[in-house]
């Protein structure tokens, strides 16, 4: 089935609000309205406010073309299970919040005549689409996942009813949309059978078009380097400061930027701790990608040193955080975790390292040193970055799709 500016298309995602704002963690969510509105007839986003969030009940938005015509709540049943949400909104996985996540897919999906594309973000909303098709509702179920580990829960039980749900969603599904291929090799390991499961299509997370920009290379500050991103220690922001005295002894005048919110306090300390907070700026939490984007290029190196851990959902799924340094020109330095990592690797634009302070210090400073490598390295990000926009993604993805 083909696009078309007739089609109908239902979307169930989620994302966290926060002081009535949408706030840009699942970065899916609007270049996906974006690239959908601009093309078909109707679009019905489902969004699934994350735990934490201003209000825990799905908002619902109704786009006619380009144009966002009304916000809805869903029906008056699913109020019935709020004080369970209230009582479980913490950040932590709830068996009420995907009761709800499913309830809200069956009850806006049931509205209307019918869709022709469903695309449900993970293995929850993907199920609701199944149902959908199952009564007729829904001609076409996408099951797009952007997050996945064999390994995710410690719970043994909740860890397999977690397996279960995405091998159903898998089989089930017209389509596969994964956003790294090391997630369908991870599925088949963890009991998926190969053959029993929807056509894969990698999907990668991308970046808008003014997001891909970059500096002079004389307007670049010296000796610098960024982490951009949420600062949980998974990520490795901890890592990027103790790495820094190691830098410091070759290069005093070396700066680590730091971008992003969560464990400043926790970071500060770190760094008073190891006498670095002189070289260290802490620019906070920026809500804007634009932004984001414009203070990052300024600098020489971004470093995504993510920890190695057993479950970690960081081994299977994409790095937008490195996208986002390639599409500011910045050569990368990022652990074995990433499956990114070893693509960029190749194209000659990161150097990865494992997730040791010496390590990723030594691979900061060959590239302080070698400005040659630097510049070669830089011209290859730039390479790279030039096409990764959302809109030739899911072009892509659906000219794919014509296919299958």
């Amino acid at each position: 089935m083909k696009l078309t500016s007739r089609s109908k298309v239902l979307i169930a995602t989620f994302s966290p609000w926060k002081n009535g704002i949408r706030l840009p963690i699942n970065g899916n969510v609007e270049p996906m309205v974006d690239f959908f509105t601009k093309r078909v007839a109707e679009t019905v986003l489902i969004d699934q406010p994350y735990p934490e969030s201003d209000f825990l009940l799905p908002r619902i938005e109704n786009y006619k073309g380009k144009k966002l015509i009304k916000i809805e709540n869903v029906s008056w049943y699913l109020y019935l299970i709020y004080p369970f949400l209230k009582f479980s909104n913490n950040n932590k996985t709830h068996i009420s919040f995907k009761l709800r996540d499913l309830l809200s897919v069956l009850d806006v999906g049931m509205r209307g005549g019918g869709w022709d594309y469903f695309v449900g973000f993970e293995s929850i909303n993907a199920i609701g689409g199944i149902l959908l098709k199952k009564i007729g509702k829904v001609k076409k179920v996408i099951y797009y996942v952007s997050d996945y580990s064999p390994s995710r829960y410690g719970n043994a039980i909740f860890n397999s009813l977690y397996l279960w749900l995405d091998r159903y969603a898998a089989r089930n599904s017209d389509v596969i949309w994964d956003v790294s291929p090391a997630m369908h090799v991870a599925r088949i390991k963890a009991g998926a059978g190969e053959k029993e499961c929807a056509p894969v299509l990698i999907v990668p997370n991308a970046l808008y078009p003014e997001q891909i920009k970059f500096e002079s290379i004389d307007k670049i500050e010296p000796l610098s380097m960024v982490f951009m991103g949420t600062l949980g220690p998974e990520n490795g922001p901890d890592l990027a400061i103790e790495a820094l005295p190691h830098v410091l002894k070759k290069f005093p005048r070396a700066k680590l930027h730091i971008v992003g919110g969560g464990r400043e306090k926790e970071l500060q300390k770190l760094a008073k701790k190891l006498k670095v907070e002189s070289n260290i700026v802490f620019h906070g939490f920026i809500a804007s990608r634009e932004e984001v984007s414009k203070t990052i290029r300024k600098f020489m190196i971004g470093l995504a040193p993510y920890i190695h851990f057993e479950g970690s959902p960081r081994l299977y799924g994409d790095a937008t955080k490195i996208r986002a340094y390639l599409a500011s020109g910045l050569p990368v330095v990022t652990t074995t975790v990433p499956p990114l990592g070893r693509e960029v690797l190749k194209k000659g634009a990161a150097i990865i390292v494992n997730d040791k302070k010496g390590e990723i210090a030594d691979a900061i400073i060959t590239l302080f040193r070698d400005e040659k490598r630097y510049l070669e390295m830089r011209k290859n990000a730039m390479k790279f970055a030039k096409n990764n926009t959302w809109e030739n993604e899911y072009e892509l993805a659906f000219r794919k799709m014509e296919s299958l």
